[in-house]
């Protein structure tokens, strides 16, 4: 019984990450996660009706503003050109920045942080399979602005001639809030210098301001993502009994067991001594 949970703390033990195993497990991971996201069958009229239930729950609960946000900053060209790039570009390089510098400077926590980005990602596929979704710029009804449409904007997977290479109705859960505020608690709970924590607060709340601008998501398509990131924390606590970020920053090499020689039975000469 004791080598058993010698051996299931040893599992459990943070280790230091190889570089090579890193690149590979993401690379694959991503290119897995692209292609089932995108094999879910695109259920549009389904996914056009939980748009329309989606949109009168939040005009009961009083939150339904998207449509304001959107229009106001569809009126500004810069603004919401700026917003446009933010989403195509931000939600994989400020992912994959944390994931560097969690990497060289906190590898002792990384694995555990790094599970609870794969386990959010992972739990939203059942998400975009059980729920599909159309975003608010699909509901033709509801007259919104698909911004990177009419702007021209390079970028995103789910307009223009990039459309057919996406699942167009995957909006629930927001991965965009999921992994953004994935970053942002890392950096607040990690980072040292106080500026460095605002801004890792502040990143995932300017990413809620720019999926609603540009209409690629709902306020509750957000809650969603919220649900997925906790999922994922959950996994990480009960895999590695603690939250990442309470776990010891470096990792301790384990040393080699000392070389024991058996002594041998003494030569004969010496005996009789």
């Amino acid at each position: 019984m004791a080598e058993s949970r010698t051996v299931w703390q040893r599992v459990r033990a943070p280790r230091r990450p190889r570089i090579w195993f890193e690149i590979l497990l993401i690379a694959v991971s991503y290119w897995t996660y692209s292609l089932i996201r995108n094999a879910v069958p695109e259920q549009k009229a389904e996914a056009l009706r939980n748009a329309d239930w989606i949109w009168r729950a939040e005009q009961t609960l009083g939150i339904a503003v998207e449509k304001t946000v959107n229009h106001a900053v569809d009126s500004v060209t810069w603004l919401v050109v700026g917003m446009n790039y933010y989403y195509a570009t931000l939600h994989f390089i400020v992912t994959i920045g944390v994931l560097v510098w969690l990497y060289r400077w906190h590898p002792g926590r990384y694995a555990a942080t790094r599970t609870v980005l794969f386990s959010t990602t992972g739990v939203a596929l059942l998400g975009y399979y059980l729920y599909p979704l159309a975003p608010p710029r699909l509901m033709t009804s509801e007259k919104f602005i698909d911004t990177v449409l009419v702007h021209h904007t390079w970028g995103s997977m789910a307009s223009g001639d990039l459309k057919h290479m996406s699942n167009q109705y995957a909006a629930m859960p927001s991965m965009h809030i999921g992994w953004s505020l994935w970053c942002g608690l890392t950096i607040f709970a990690l980072a040292k210098a106080p500026w460095a924590r605002i801004l890792g607060l502040l990143y995932p709340t300017a990413t809620l301001v720019v999926i609603v601008a540009t209409a690629n998501h709902f306020w509750l398509d957000a809650v969603g993502g919220m649900i997925c990131l906790a999922f994922g924390y959950t996994v990480a606590y009960a895999w590695y009994g603690s939250l990442p970020h309470r776990l010891t920053r470096h990792v301790t090499p384990r040393a080699d067991p000392p070389l024991v020689v058996e002594a041998g039975p003494a030569p004969a000469a010496a005996t009789r001594r």
